[in-house]
């Protein structure tokens, strides 16, 4: 998606940002009232599809597949996005604002929202770039010391917890966020460590794999 796209996309929902930002205001957080939480809830997820696709479904690179993520990883994003303690560019520029007044509960929430949809399957592809990305997922790169992807992400990219399903994610994203990790522009020290020596082709390789699975 070119720029000037993805800033139309921003100001289209500005609007509905600021009601949702207002509604949960209304609940001050505590979301005593089912009633209350519920509507929240359903009314922030409809702000998020407007990016991230009906049922995190997204069809745009810029930004995530959600479907089917892993709660705890999905619980720890939000909250990295609304505390600020999650920096990356793309962080700063969609998710401070979207996040800056979700309350623990609503964050929950979404997280079980999205974790309960199906994933997106990715698309099978026996191009030479996915063969390298899958040796690079599966054997790591020994001679950077650079483990194999799956022993913390899993044999499929299902991810655990807090570590993120990768399995069928836009290809540019995923190479992005290898990137921003690689430069610490999003900190992780574990990731930076299995990123900083990957080329712009093993990037590209691995995330090409991921995307088919």
């Amino acid at each position: 998606m070119r720029d000037n796209e993805v800033w139309r996309r921003i100001l289209s929902i500005s609007a509905a940002l600021g009601l949702v930002a207002l509604t949960v205001a209304a609940c001050g957080g505590t979301q005593r009232g089912g009633s209350s939480a519920d509507s929240t809830v359903v009314g922030t997820v409809q702000v998020c599809s407007s990016c991230h696709g009906s049922e995190g479904r997204s069809i745009s690179p810029t930004f995530p597949r959600l479907a089917g993520q892993q709660k705890d990883y999905l619980v720890a994003q939000l909250q990295a996005f609304r505390d600020k303690t999650r920096a990356d560019p793309h962080a700063q520029t969609y998710m401070w604002g979207m996040a800056a007044r979700l309350s623990d509960p609503t964050i929950d929430a979404i997280a079980i929202y999205y974790a309960s949809q199906a994933p997106v399957a990715g698309k099978p592809s026996a191009s030479p770039e996915t063969a390298g990305g899958e040796k690079i997922f599966t054997e790591g790169i020994p001679s950077e010391s650079v483990p194999g992807c799956m022993n913390c992400h899993g044999e499929k990219a299902e991810g655990n917890g807090p570590i993120p399903l990768l399995a069928g994610q836009h290809q540019a994203y995923l190479a992005r966020q290898l990137e921003a990790f690689a430069s610490m522009a999003r900190a992780n020290e574990i990731m930076h460590e299995n990123s900083k020596d990957l080329t712009a082709a093993q990037i590209s390789e691995v995330s090409a794999y991921l995307a088919t699975l």
